[in-house]
């Protein structure tokens, strides 16, 4: 074991630790952060790292952005807590609101907030189902997921969530919740099988699926546009116009979470646009307040909307809500980061160092333990495996990824381990000698990793 420090100690004593093997933790300890600036962290012994993760997905704009601290600054000073129950409202709130609604690529009569991505997609079911109602149809209340796809850890959206860590022992998934196939070709396709046929494959099953349950009881189909959390998925070309094609033929709605690809990540404002996707509503949170205050949301269209009133008028209220929805801390600082995002043209400096982070992603994967290395704008994801040629995989008792991970953040580069896939996505502020900088950590970590497995023979 270790010797940890008196706040390591204090840490295993008082905290959970989400996605953590808490066995393994009491002896390793946490790695505590102290500070951080632009795309640095520094933990409490003064090692510098690039947060190669920006955080989990969310910290776009980096650490330490003065005008997002001066925002939340000054609504604390202003008017520190409000709620929307009830019709009451705020200035903050209604501003972030009318701008998701101008830059939504889904139609959006009106916004909902949430404080996360898990009550967003939360909200989604059950906005699903309520709308059902309220038509008449009371049967249509499934909703389609996909293997690997991540969409929050609350009963319903774990359920969502395809990854079986999050299923095991919660007794989940719940009933109305469905999965079909994974878009992942370097993995799932069959031999020889073009990604042309994947595809098609893929839109087969899921026709297939909708026609075993009934098309009649399918609310809703929910799809990241690269799937995160579930080992940077990226899509091959003409799947989702495959997937779509579906759902428009059975009056299936399309939820597009946009929790990780949202504001700017693959080179759009959403992902949405990256692959000409056509939702009926989207999930957000994460970069709408580059993570520095917790806040999510999602698009209502009118035809959602105008079934709420219809319920309100039936019920006399709308029955849902969070103590946190719209609060005016969160929703002034998405309102300054949304800013930001415009007045600098995050948009522009993505598409503009992105052949650059490419560029080294690729050449990772050369790498003798990489077996693909896959990703769109800034966003990436490196598998590792046994053997190249055959795409074996390590054995997961093996912890290769955790393994690799430890070596790589050794080298000053904070990455995430998601299984045996390392996932790489900075703040999209960083810049192209830091993207070589990184990489170059990565490289390291790597070979120090194949140094130590061929000692370990």
């Amino acid at each position: 074991m270790a010797t940890l420090t008196n706040a390591q100690m204090r840490d295993i004593e008082t905290l959970v630790h989400p996605y953590t093997n808490l066995d393994a933790h009491r002896d390793s300890g946490p790695t505590i952060l102290d500070k951080g600036k632009g795309i640095h962290v520094w933990d409490s012994r003064g090692k510098k790292y690039i947060e190669g993760m920006a955080g989990l997905w969310c910290t776009a704009l980096g650490y330490g952005n003065e005008e997002l601290i001066e925002a939340a600054t000054e609504q604390l000073s202003k008017l520190s807590f409000a709620h929307i129950f009830g019709g009451k409202s705020h200035d903050p709130a209604i501003e972030l609101a009318e701008k998701l609604k101008e830059i939504s690529p889904a139609p959006a009569s009106k916004i909902f907030f949430t404080s996360s991505g898990s009550e967003a997609n939360d909200t989604q079911i059950k906005l699903a189902w309520y709308y059902n109602n309220a038509r008449g149809l009371p049967d249509k209340k499934k909703i389609i997921s996909r293997h690997r796809g991540y969409h929050g850890v609350t009963i319903a959206t774990a359920s969502l969530t395809g990854l079986p860590a999050n299923h095991a022992d919660f007794d989940l998934p719940i009933d109305r919740i469905l999965h079909t196939g994974c878009p992942h070709h370097y993995r799932h396709a069959e031999p020889g099988e073009s990604e042309e046929d994947f595809c098609t494959r893929l839109a087969t099953e899921l026709d297939d699926l909708i026609q075993k349950e009934g098309p009649h009881t399918i609310a809703a189909f929910i799809a990241e546009p690269i799937q995160g959390a579930g080992g940077v998925v990226v899509p091959p070309d003409g799947y989702f116009a495959k997937i779509q094609a579906v759902l428009k033929k059975y009056d299936i709605l399309f939820i597009v979470d946009e929790v990780i690809c949202g504001f700017g990540r693959t080179g759009n404002m959403f992902g949405s646009q990256t692959y000409d996707l056509k939702p009926d509503t989207i999930t957000m949170a994460k970069a709408i307040t580059s993570g520095y205050a917790p806040l999510g949301a999602i698009t209502v269209s009118e035809d959602v909307y105008q079934a709420m009133l219809d319920e309100s008028r039936k019920i006399g209220t709308f029955g849902h809500g969070y103590t946190y929805s719209g609060h005016p801390l969160c929703t002034a600082v998405g309102v300054k980061t949304l800013e930001i995002y415009q007045r600098d043209n995050i948009v522009g400096h993505v598409r503009s160092v992105a052949p650059v982070f490419q560029k080294r992603l690729k050449e990772i994967g050369d790498h003798p333990l990489v077996g693909e290395a896959r990703g769109v704008g800034l966003v990436g994801g490196v598998e590792l495996v046994a053997d190249k040629t055959t795409k074996k995989a390590f054995e997961p008792k093996q912890g290769m990824g955790l393994k690799t991970a430890n070596f790589v953040q050794e080298e000053g580069l904070i990455i995430r381990a998601i299984g045996d896939t390392l996932s790489i996505c900075p703040p999209l502020i960083i810049q192209e000698d830091e993207i070589n900088e990184m990489f170059d950590a990565l490289e390291r970590g790597l070979n120090a990793t194949l140094d130590w497995q061929w000692s370990q023979g």
